[in-house]
């Protein structure tokens, strides 16, 4: 998802949802940045990694969703 910065702070700053949605999208991608810094991770990391790159995309959709019906 490829937004300007300018739109991205003002549908942050109108929509109270997509702010969260966003906030919960940025907050996965930085666990899952840091699980696949390590160089092992157990069948439980491998799966909760799966579980938020999962939780990723729906968030994505949602957000792409709103922005859909912004513009």
């Amino acid at each position: 998802m490829d937004i300007e910065k300018g739109v991205l702070e003002k549908i942050l700053n109108s929509s109270v949802e997509f702010k969260r949605l966003y906030e919960q999208h940025s907050e996965l991608k930085h666990k899952v940045e840091g699980m696949n810094k390590s160089k092992f991770l157990t069948a439980e990391q491998e799966l909760e990694k799966k579980q938020h790159q999962k939780q990723k995309l729906i968030l994505k959709d949602k957000m792409e969703a709103i922005l859909s019906q912004a513009s």
